[in-house]
């Protein structure tokens, strides 16, 4: 074998060892959607009727349905214009973006807006894609700043460090970008982005202080007719971008930077994930109409208001089994081991904060075992273990994601896996106890015996 081949080897290795090593899920058979706990089709659009019949009539009046001929900036594409269009009206942006992942959105936005003597502080749980973004910005590696996970006084204290150091960010000729997620994909917290943006815009008052809110996984489910928690908290005109996928909740395939006309010109011109790679296909872009359609008529509404309640309901059927569970084995993030939704849910709009999340976290060391326990069970149910380097280190997890589609019979039975999971656990691990001891016993007196000869 080649010394190139030898170290690919090495490293794949050496994650198989410390059961890190990722590989593509493997089913023989689609994955039931009542048995579906682990995708980000969080209001079951992907296996709905409604909108799969709505894209089929679409599909059969679309002058185009194939391809897309190019890069946007190579040929003209009408229907994306359209939907930029209503975008913009949808979400009350002045302009919107079209971009083929949310990946490919937040690595064109934060390699191409930063500028050469800018900063970037961002949230320590921000997307591997920000990251990237950055890794490729002419932003100096010393001025991509972390700070704690949605702590406000840890950003306002590296601001604050800023400050003092940089009379360039003081007078407004350098700009510092701050980087959030509104709901984060692991840990299903929210960031409260009332308060970093009244911060920033405190603590920076040349105007000069500019944040970024990735909706990914808020899109369709929080704010007026799923507008997101950018909405939802009426921050609309107070930050410079939000980027909003059509992967998850909207079953569909792209993404869209909302932001100034000036910025989407400027990633027009500099953005190198926009301008080398083909657009979107007609398709792809007739998915997305037809799932705003949903969010628009309310009927995605009904859903997501389903899906919260699901939610509350899980942990509540979930939080007295954890209480005589040992923490070191299984327990809900501190976020989650208390109930703060005790009135019902009555709109996804609703101001109170933080709102229900779909996203649940498990955390124990042992995620691998549990995921596989719960898909051996005699009808099984999907989860994923979640391990470093997805997540910090001493913070795996299974990550459990509800659907609206689920029933709360589903939810049960998911709660009656787990608990089972942990009851088996402990009785395996009293049963060790137990033979230690007889062998210690037996071992024990021999020594004693031993002693008296």
């Amino acid at each position: 074998m080649s010394s190139l081949n030898d170290k690919l080897a090495a490293a794949l290795l050496s994650r198989e060892k410390r059961h890190i090593r990722r590989r593509l899920p493997v089913s023989v058979s689609p994955v039931l959607p009542s048995a579906d706990f682990t995708s980000n089709d969080y209001l079951s659009l992907a296996t709905s009727s409604t909108l799969r019949t709505a894209f089929q009539r679409a599909l059969s009046t679309a002058p185009q349905i194939l391809g897309s001929g190019g890069s946007r900036l190579l040929v003209p594409t009408p229907a994306h214009v359209a939907l930029e269009s209503r975008l913009e009206r949808f979400f009350g942006a002045e302009k919107a973006l079209l971009f083929n992942s949310g990946f490919d959105a937040n690595v064109a936005f934060f390699s191409a807006i930063p500028q050469p003597g800018d900063v970037i502080l961002y949230d320590e749980h921000i997307h591997a894609s920000v990251h990237d973004g950055m890794g490729a910005s002419r932003v100096d590696s010393s001025s991509l700043i972390k700070f704690s996970h949605n702590s406000v006084t840890a950003l306002k204290r590296s601001l604050r460090k800023l400050l003092h150091e940089r009379d360039d960010l003081r007078d407004g000729r350098a700009s510092a970008f701050v980087a959030v997620e509104s709901l984060y994909s692991m840990d299903g917290t929210f960031a409260p982005l009332h308060e970093i943006v009244q911060c920033v815009e405190e603590m920076l008052p040349k105007r000069n202080g500019y944040v970024i809110v990735d909706e990914a996984h808020a899109t369709g489910i929080y704010g007026p007719q799923g507008r997101g928690m950018v909405a939802a908290l009426g921050l609309e005109g107070r930050v410079l971008a939000r980027l909003h996928t059509f992967g998850k909740a909207l079953a569909g395939s792209g993404a869209a930077i909302l932001t100034t006309e000036l910025i989407r010109d400027y990633l027009l011109n500099y953005a190198r994930p926009l301008i080398y790679t083909t657009t979107l296909t007609y398709a792809n872009v007739i998915a997305v109409e037809c799932a705003f359609d949903m969010l628009e008529n309310g009927s995605a509404e009904v859903l997501a208001l389903h899906l919260l309640d699901l939610s509350r309901y899980f942990l509540e059927l979930l939080r007295p089994h954890l209480q005589s569970a040992p923490p070191e084995l299984l327990c809900l993030p501190g976020h989650l081991r208390v109930d703060d939704h005790k009135d019902s849910i009555n709109s996804p709009s609703d101001t109170s904060f933080p709102p229900p999340t779909p996203i649940i976290p498990l955390l124990t060391p042992h995620p691998h075992s549990l995921a596989a326990h719960l898909a051996s069970l005699p009808q099984p149910l999907f989860t994923k273990a979640i391990t470093w380097p997805t997540v910090p280190v001493g913070t795996s997890r299974v990550r459990v994601c509800l659907h609206a589609g689920h029933t709360r019979d589903d939810v049960k039975k998911l709660v009656d896996g787990i608990v089972d999971w942990v009851q088996t656990w402990l009785a395996r691990e009293r049963e060790v106890a137990r033979q230690w001891l007889d062998v210690a016993e037996v071992e024990g007196v021999g020594v004693w015996m031993e002693s008296k000869l």
